[in-house]
C-alpha cells in the first residue's frame, strides 16, 4: 500500500513554508483532488489526477491552528501549485463556520466529500468536491477536523452518508498507544500536544476519539453482566426460543387479569360509537342542506354575472352604435354644398369633398368592422353616398371641362400673349398655371371618387392647352424667321465648274442656327414644364415623377415668375394618396395624354429645320448638335413625348443632310458624262472647302452624321475619278496623279485631325504612287524601250537556260546586244532631255514636276542598274556606260 500523503514531512514543511509569516502552525497537510459540484476527482494508478466528469485539479489541504491567549483558533487552508511547483495559498475557510461533512453519493468508492460552510456567500454554486486517495486519508483528514472541532470549538459539524460508529471503530483500531491523549490544559493547549506525536510512532493521525475511556470501560461492564453464551448456535437458538415462549405467555397472562377494564373500555367504546351514528347522520342532513345551499348560491351568482355582461355589453353595444351613428349622418350642408351648390366657392366645395371622401371611406371593410357591412342602414347610407358622389362628380367634371377651355380662350383672344411682327413673345403659362393649381386638390378628390372621370378631363385639358401651344409656336416659329436676316441667295455646294467661283464665297449664315437654338431654348423647357405640371396636375400615378420646376425643366426653363409661381405643393396634394399602398403606374396613360397635348407642334419645329436647310444645308450639321444636346439632358419621364418630338427632329434633319448629301454625290457624278476632262476636277477643292465648313460647324457634335457624308462623298469622288480616267486611256495615269495630289494637298490638314479623312488620304496617296509609277514606265519605255526589252529577253530566257547558253541564242547575241546599246545610250542626254520634256509637256500643274521628274530619274537608274548586272552576268567580255557615270549624267542635267 502506497504511503499516504499524511505522513509526508516533507509536504507538511512545504506547506508551512507557503504560510510562513502567518504564525499558524500545520496540524495536518495531506494531497486530494479538487472538482466542482457536477463531477468528482479521479486519482490514477500513479498518484497522479486524472480526468472524471469534470476536470480535477490537483490541491492540498491543510489544517493549521493559531493560538490567542483566550483560545486556539483552527482553519482549514487549501493550496495550489504554481507553474514552477511551488505551493501556494489559494483559499482559507475558518473551522468556526464548518457545519456540514458530506460523503458524495456518487462515489461508490466513499472517497469523494464535500465541506460545507456557513459564512459562504454564493450559496447558489455548489462546495467543491475533494477526492482522497482512499478512506483512510478521508477518515483521517475528517477524524483530525472532528478532534479540532471538539476541543477547540466545543461542537461536532454535521456528518451526512457515513457512519459515526463506523468512523469511531476504524479510529479505535488505527490508534497506537504512543499517542497520548487527555492532557488538558486550561488554555487550550491540548490540542497542540495531542498534534505533537512523533510521526514513526504512529500508523495515523487521531489525536482524540469519540467515546472516552470512561464510557467504554461502563460499556464493557454492562456487556459483561449479561452471559450470553453464544458459543454453540443450536443451544443458543433454543434458548431464544424458550424466551420467547416464556414472553408470550407473560403477555397473556397479563391480558387475563386485566378482563374486567377490557368490559368497561368495550362499554364506553360502544357508547361512543352510538354517537359517532348519530353524529352522522346529523351531519348527512346538515350537508345535504348545505348542498342545496350551495347550489342555489350558484345559480344567483350565475344570474347576477349574466346580469352584468348583459350590461357590459349593451354599454359597448350603445357605444359602437353611437360611432356608427357618427359615421351615417349626412350634414345636410355638405349634402346641398354636393348636390346644388355654386363652384363659386371652391374651398366650401373641396371641404364638402374631402367629408365625401371621408365618409366613404369609413364605410369600406378595413374602417368598418364586416359585420356591420351587411346591416341595412350601412347599406342605405352607401347608396346615399354613392348617389351624391356620382352627381358630385358629374358637376364638378362640366364645371372643370368648362373652366380649362374658358382659361384656354381668353389667352387665345388676346394677342399680347403671342409674337408679332417685330416683336418674339416668351410665351409665359405662370398665370394661366396660378389658376389651374386653384383646382388641383378638388381633381385628386375626384380621382379617389372616381378614376374614371379624370379619363375625359385629361382629353379636355389636352385638347384646349394643345391649341394655346400651337398657336404660340406658330406665331413664334414665324416671327423668327421673318426677323433672321439671311442672304437672298442660298448656299449650293459642289456645283460645276462654271458657277464654282460664284458659289464659293463664304456667307455666314450662323445666325439661321442661332434662330433654330432659341427656338429649342424657348420652348422645350416650356414643353418639359407644362409636361410635369400636366402629370402633377392631373395626379398621374408615375414611380419617380420629378416635382415641377425640377431637374426636368432644364437650365433653360421659363423665366424666374414662372418658376416661382410653380413651387405651390403639387406633389403634397399627392403625398396622402400615394401613401395608401403601391399604385399601378400610369405611364403608358400618361404618354397617351401628353401626346394629345403636344400633337402638332412639330411641324412648326420641322419649319424651321426646313427654312435653315433651304439657306444653308450645312447649318444641318449644327442644328443635329444642338438637338442632340436637348435630347441628352431630358431624361424625366414626364418628358417622355417631348423626347419624341427631339427625336423626330434628329431624323428630320438627318433627312434633310442625307438629301443635300445625295445632291453633292450627283453633282459629282454628272462630271463622268464630260467628253474630255483634263487637268484637276473642280469637286475636288470645293470638297476640301466643304469639309473644312462642315468642321466648324460640327462643334464636337454629331461626328457621326458628317463622319458618313464624308465616307459617301469620298466614295463617288474616286469612283468618278477612274470613270473620267478611263474615257481617255492615253492621259489616264495624268489625270489620276494630278487629282490625287490635289486632294491630298487640299486635306492635308483635316486629314491630320480627322480620322475619316484621314483614311481616304492614306488611300488617295496609294492611288497617287500607282499612277505616277504607271505614268514614268510608259516614259522610260517610250525612249529606252530597245534597251529594256533586251534586257526582259534576257530574264525570260534565264528561267528555261543556263546564263553561258544565252549568248548563242538567236538576236541575244553579243553583236545584237553592242547594236542595242549603240542605238539607245549613243545620244542617252539627248533621250533624257526629251523624257523631261514629254513628263512637262503633258502636266497641267508644274508644282507636280519636280517630284515626277525625281521619281523618273530613280525609276531610269534602277531599271538600268539591273541591265548592267545581267549584262555582267550573261556578257562579262562587254562593256556598258556604268551606272554611277549614268547616275552623273542625270544629276547634271
Amino acid at each position: 500500500m502506497a504511503k499516504s500523503s499524511a505522513d509526508d514531512a516533507e509536504l507538511r514543511r512545504a506547506c508551512e513554508a507557503a504560510i510562513e509569516g502567518t504564525k499558524q502552525k500545520v496540524v495536518m497537510s495531506i494531497r486530494v483532488a479538487k472538482s466542482q459540484g457536477g463531477g468528482q476527482g479521479v486519482w490514477g494508478k500513479t498518484a497522479k489526477l486524472g480526468r472524471g466528469s469534470a476536470m480535477a485539479k490537483p490541491r492540498v489541504l491543510a489544517i493549521s491552528t493559531k493560538q490567542k491567549p483566550q483560545r486556539v483558533k483552527a482553519f482549514l487552508r487549501v493550496l495550489k501549485y504554481s507553474s514552477g511547483g511551488v505551493l501556494e495559498p489559494a483559499k482559507i475557510y475558518k473551522l468556526k463556520h464548518l457545519s456540514k461533512v458530506e460523503v458524495v453519493s456518487d462515489d461508490p468508492s466513499g472517497c469523494t466529500f464535500q465541506l460545507g460552510f456557513d459564512n459562504l456567500k454564493n450559496h447558489h454554486i455548489a462546495p467543491p468536491h475533494w477526492t482522497m486517495r482512499n478512506v483512510d486519508d478521508r477518515n483521517r483528514l475528517v477524524m483530525c477536523i472532528f478532534n479540532i472541532c471538539k476541543d477547540a470549538l466545543g461542537r461536532l459539524p454535521k456528518v451526512v452518508g457515513v457512519d459515526i460508529v463506523e468512523m469511531a471503530l476504524w479510529a479505535k483500531d488505527n490508534t497506537t498507544p504512543a499517542v497520548t491523549n487527555q492532557q488538558k490544559l486550561q488554555d487550550g493547549s491540548h490540542v497542540e500536544k495531542a498534534a505533537e506525536v512523533k510521526e514513526d510512532e504512529m500508523k495515523v493521525t487521531v489525536e482524540r476519539e469519540l467515546v472516552s475511556q470512561a464510557e467504554e470501560a461502563d460499556m464493557e461492564a454492562l456487556l459483561g453482566t449479561y452471559v450470553m453464551g453464544i458459543g454453540e448456535a443450536a443451544a443458543f437458538s433454543e434458548r431464544l426460543k424458550r424466551e420467547l415462549q416464556a414472553l408470550e405467555a407473560a403477555n397473556v397472562h397479563a391480558i387475563m387479569e386485566s378482563e374486567s377494564f377490557l368490559d368497561e373500555v368495550m362499554q364506553g367504546l360502544e357508547a361512543t360509537s352510538n354517537l359517532v351514528e348519530d353524529m352522522d347522520e346529523w351531519l348527512g342532513m346538515f350537508n345535504i342542506k348545505l348542498r342545496h345551499m350551495r347550489e342555489d348560491i350558484e345559480s344567483i351568482e350565475t344570474r347576477n354575472n349574466k346580469l352584468e355582461m348583459q350590461s357590459v355589453n349593451n354599454k359597448a353595444l350603445i357605444e359602437e352604435l353611437d360611432k356608427l351613428l357618427v359615421k351615417l349622418r349626412i350634414t345636410p350642408e355638405y349634402a346641398t354644398c354636393l348636390t346644388e351648390g355654386s363652384f363659386d366657392e371652391m374651398s366650401q366645395n373641396v371641404e364638402a369633398c374631402e367629408w365625401l371622401t371621408s365618409a366613404l371611406h369609413g364605410l369600406e371593410v378595413p374602417n368598418l368592422d364586416p359585420c356591420y357591412g351587411k346591416t341595412l342602414a350601412v347599406k342605405e347610407k352607401r347608396a346615399e353616398l354613392q348617389i351624391l358622389r356620382s352627381t358630385f362628380v358629374q358637376r364638378a367634371s362640366e364645371f372643370l371641362r368648362i373652366c380649362f377651355a374658358n382659361l384656354v380662350d381668353f389667352m387665345l383672344s388676346d394677342k399680347s400673349y403671342f409674337s408679332q411682327r417685330g416683336q418674339l413673345k416668351r410665351p409665359d403659362h405662370a398665370d394661366l398655371r396660378y389658376k389651374c393649381r386653384t383646382y388641383a386638390r378638388l381633381l385628386q378628390l375626384l380621382k379617389y371618387l372616381d378614376k374614371n372621370c379624370l379619363v375625359p378631363l385629361r382629353k379636355a385639358y389636352c385638347s384646349s392647352l394643345n391649341l394655346l401651344l400651337r398657336r404660340e409656336a406658330r406665331d413664334f416659329s414665324n416671327e423668327l424667321r421673318a426677323s433672321t436676316k439671311v442672304s437672298k441667295h442660298p448656299t449650293v455646294w459642289l456645283e460645276g465648274l462654271a458657277g464654282s467661283s460664284q458659289s464659293g464665297k463664304e456667307v455666314d449664315t450662323s445666325n439661321v442656327s442661332e434662330a433654330y437654338n432659341k427656338m429649342l431654348t424657348i420652348f422645350i423647357p416650356l414643353l418639359v414644364d407644362e409636361s410635369t405640371f400636366f402629370a402633377h396636375f392631373m395626379c398621374f400615378e408615375v414611380p419617380g415623377l420629378a416635382p415641377p420646376d425640377g431637374p426636368a425643366s432644364g437650365k433653360n426653363g421659363s423665366n424666374e415668375d414662372d418658376a416661382n409661381n410653380d413651387d405651390l405643393g403639387i406633389m403634397d396634394i399627392d403625398d396622402s394618396d400615394k401613401k395608401k399602398g403601391n399604385q399601378i403606374s400610369e405611364l403608358p396613360a400618361l404618354n397617351e395624354s401628353l401626346r394629345d397635348l403636344l400633337e402638332g407642334i412639330q411641324e412648326d419645329f420641322h419649319a424651321v429645320v426646313d427654312w435653315a436647310f433651304k439657306i444653308d444645308p450645312l447649318r444641318c450639321i449644327s442644328m443635329h448638335g444642338v438637338t442632340e444636346r436637348f435630347l441628352s439632358s431630358e431624361k424625366s419621364d414626364a418628358a417622355g413625348y417631348v423626347r419624341l418630338l427631339l427625336d423626330d427632329l434628329m431624323d428630320r434633319i438627318s433627312t434633310q443632310f442625307s438629301r443635300f448629301v445625295d445632291e453633292a454625290a450627283h453633282m459629282i457624278e454628272r462630271n463622268e458624262k464630260n467628253v474630255r476632262q483634263t487637268g484637276v476636277l473642280p469637286y475636288i477643292p470645293r470638297f476640301a472647302t466643304l469639309a473644312t465648313r462642315m468642321e466648324q460647324y460640327i462643334g464636337g457634335q454629331s461626328r457621326d452624321l458628317v463622319d458618313q457624308a464624308y465616307t459617301k462623298l469620298v466614295s463617288i469622288m474616286f469612283v468618278t475619278l477612274d470613270k473620267v480616267a478611263q474615257a481617255d486611256p492615253k492621259y489616264a495615269d495624268i489625270f489620276l496623279l494630278e487629282n490625287y495630289a490635289a486632294f491630298q494637298n487640299s486635306l492635308y490638314d483635316l486629314a491630320n485631325v480627322v480620322p475619316t479623312l484621314a483614311k481616304f488620304y492614306h488611300q488617295a496617296s496609294e492611288s497617287y504612287e500607282q499612277a505616277c509609277t504607271r505614268h514614268v514606265s510608259v516614259v522610260i519605255y517610250y525612249h529606252f524601250e530597245r534597251l529594256f526589252q533586251f534586257a526582259r529577253k534576257i530574264e525570260d530566257l534565264m528561267y528555261t537556260i543556263t546564263p553561258e547558253e544565252i549568248p548563242f541564242q538567236l538576236g541575244l547575241s553579243k553583236g545584237d546586244l553592242r547594236k542595242v546599246v549603240k542605238s539607245s545610250l549613243s545620244g542617252v542626254d539627248k533621250s533624257i532631255t526629251a523624257m523631261y520634256k514629254k513628263l512637262q509637256k503633258n502636266l497641267t500643274s508644274d508644282e507636280l514636276l519636280p517630284s515626277l521628274w525625281d521619281k523618273c530619274k530613280s525609276d531610269f537608274l534602277d531599271k538600268y542598274d539591273s541591265f548592267a548586272q545581267l549584262v555582267a552576268k550573261i556578257y562579262p567580255s562587254e562593256h556598258i556606260p556604268s551606272v554611277s557615270e549614268m547616275r552623273d549624267l542625270l544629276a547634271s542635267m
